[in-house]
């Protein structure tokens, strides 16, 4: 771990959604958790910036864009103290009073206590999109260090009930939960509440492969690359969840966050996943849901002046790329950083190819070509 901690912009762009961290630093110390190559676990959480910074930073960001999805707190929980609590329902009341109405997720394994309950509730009822993501996988103390495991399976009937969305974050995928048993165990409880589950493996930044094979020793293998990956997976829950128990009738499981959300907020796929082998074999998506996806209509044909004009945006201009006619895939001449790649797909709806950045701490992710990896057991 650092001897300092090293911190993420207050607002970053993922490959799912733009992340917006104005506190940094969590309690808990998961031994998968990404952020511990940053010091940023079993640490103090440093507040960056008030809520209403926040909301000045998000506008002028380069990553804004009113049709994307914001997650909030991604490099802390923001229950895990009274501080990242207070800040949350302050930041969810400023959002509200703002022009912004993207979707806003809240990812957590905390207790939801009631004042986190009210200001979602809240910000709903004044017309801002919140859905909260509980990750859940089943996984022990020895593991996810500091996690009260009880409380956490006790916010799926309360959210619930509050009737505020969840989605089941399964991750990460490892041996330890990788039982017939284990995979029951947590779906058969969060299939009770969630609107859906979304299950991504496990995620290596290119930074973190140590971190990684003191928990799991066979990606130590010299003939494996899980780094670049977009996702490693034991073999048996990879089979178990591509050919689901019929114990689970109609529940809805994803292994890419956009499918997951586009169902809960009723929209379209708009993200290039639809008739891939992920949608075709590896999503349990409900008729409904593809049927959505298939009636879209077709996005317009990108053009060179619609790139030209993001990577201008981006600080990248005249950044050299190619565009086969009548595609959306970009193939960019040189490298650029993984967020401004995220942000150029998912603003203009293309798949990026690009040369690895040298500095890059970041799993690639699928948007850009990435396949999962899956395990045999020794």
């Amino acid at each position: 771990m650092p001897r300092e901690r090293a911190f993420e912009p207050v607002i970053d762009q993922h490959d799912t959604w733009i992340a917006i961290n104005p506190v940094q630093g969590c309690p808990w110390g998961c031994r998968y958790c990404y952020l511990t190559d940053l010091g940023l676990t079993r640490t103090k959480p440093a507040v960056l910036a008030t809520p209403e910074e926040t909301l000045d930073q998000l506008l002028t960001s380069p990553y804004y864009h009113p049709g994307l999805v914001l997650a909030l707190y991604t490099c802390t929980d923001a229950l895990a103290t009274p501080v990242t609590r207070a800040h949350l329902t302050a930041l969810l009341d400023v959002l509200s009073a703002s022009p912004i109405r993207n979707p806003v997720c809240l990812i957590t394994k905390g207790r939801m206590t009631d004042d986190a309950v009210d200001a979602i509730t809240r910000a709903r009822r004044a017309g801002l999109p919140v859905i909260v993501y509980l990750s859940y996988s089943g996984l022990g103390p020895d593991i996810e260090r500091g996690i009260n495991h009880q409380a956490l399976r006790e916010n799926f009937p309360r959210l619930h009930a509050a009737g505020i969305p969840v989605i089941h974050y399964w991750r990460p995928a490892l041996p330890h939960n990788s039982s017939v048993e284990a995979c029951e165990r947590v779906l058969d409880w969060a299939s009770r509440y969630a609107v859906c589950t979304v299950a991504v493996g496990t995620k290596v930044k290119p930074t973190a492969l140590e971190q990684i094979t003191e928990l799991w020793p066979e990606l130590d293998d010299p003939h494996l690359d899980p780094q670049a990956a977009d996702s490693v997976w034991p073999r048996a829950t990879w089979d178990w969840l591509r050919h689901l128990p019929e114990r689970y009738p109609g529940y809805p499981v994803f292994q890419t966050n956009s499918c997951a959300l586009a169902h809960v907020l009723g929209l379209p796929d708009r993200d290039g996943v639809l008739n891939t082998p992920t949608c075709l074999s590896a999503n349990h998506c409900p008729d409904r849901q593809r049927t959505l996806c298939r009636a879209a209509p077709a996005r317009p044909p990108v053009t060179t002046t619609d790139i030209d004009g993001h990577l201008a945006r981006l600080g990248h201009p005249g950044l050299p790329y190619t565009l086969a006619p009548g595609t959306r895939t970009v193939v960019l001449g040189q490298p650029l950083p993984l967020r401004d790649r995220h942000s150029l797909a998912q603003v203009l709806g293309v798949t990026v190819r690009s040369p690895q950045h040298p500095d890059e701490r970041y799993w690639p992710g699928r948007l850009s070509g990435a396949q999962p990896l899956i395990i045999d057991p020794h």
